[in-house]
């Protein structure tokens, strides 16, 4: 006669329930307490910081119009002038100066490197190159053959013995003749009026001559 199995009392089953469960979940808040801690989604990481642009210097971006097509001649001043008119452009100017003759010889055209607008003729304050800078030529301005071989010939329109040039204007001949300084090696002392070379009133006496000379030695132009 085989023998049978023990029995056991009624309590034992629901010891070897709790025994066959309580190992996997000790071993498993084991596992999860020895498990290295994420961090929670708070405030308490890195804070990002905004991506900051690049500052653009304005005078990096020079208009095309006042980048020669030619290789550059040897520029040794910067003759500035008005047109003694109350409005005109460079074609104005052009037409007019074709008129005229040096020792029986007629003018190429223009005689100014640039033109810059009072809003009579030409926008205000817009900076427009002749052909004179385009093909890097002599200018025709100065009356004296040095600064008309080795000048850059500025004229902005007006008159300006009855009134002052434009705030637009001023701004753009400051930042242009930045530019023709840095970009050509104008010497500082080398921004001149027309009258400093002939006996002349050009630019006028509202034009404000001395304060861009000043500003023009110290290296603080301002357009």
């Amino acid at each position: 006669m085989t023998p049978s199995a023990p029995r056991h009392p009624i309590w034992w089953r629901p010891l070897c329930i709790v025994v066959a469960l309580g190992v996997p979940l000790a071993v498993l808040a084991a596992g999860c307490l020895n498990s290295p801690r994420v961090p929670a989604d708070s405030g308490s990481g890195p804070i990002p910081q905004p991506v900051t642009q690049p500052r653009i210097d304005p005078n990096s971006i020079i208009p095309s119009s006042w980048r020669p097509s030619k290789t550059p001649r040897e520029w040794k001043s910067i003759v500035l002038h008005h047109t003694a008119t109350e409005a005109g452009s460079v074609e104005s100017i052009h037409a007019s100066h074709l008129k005229r003759t040096t020792r029986g010889e007629p003018w190429l055209g223009i005689g100014y490197h640039f033109v810059i607008g009072n809003g009579k003729g030409m926008p205000d304050g817009v900076v427009e190159g002749t052909f004179r800078w385009r093909d890097q030529l002599h200018g025709a301005h100065a009356g004296h053959q040095a600064h008309n071989q080795h000048g850059i010939g500025i004229a902005l329109i007006g008159h300006f013995d009855k009134q002052p040039p434009t705030p637009a204007q001023l701004a753009s001949l400051r930042r242009l003749i930045t530019h023709l300084k840095t970009a050509h090696s104008i010497p500082a002392a080398s921004l001149l009026g027309h009258g400093d070379i002939k006996s002349t009133a050009c630019p006028g006496k509202l034009f404000p001559l001395a304060t861009l000379k000043q500003e023009f030695r110290s290296g603080r132009v301002t357009p």
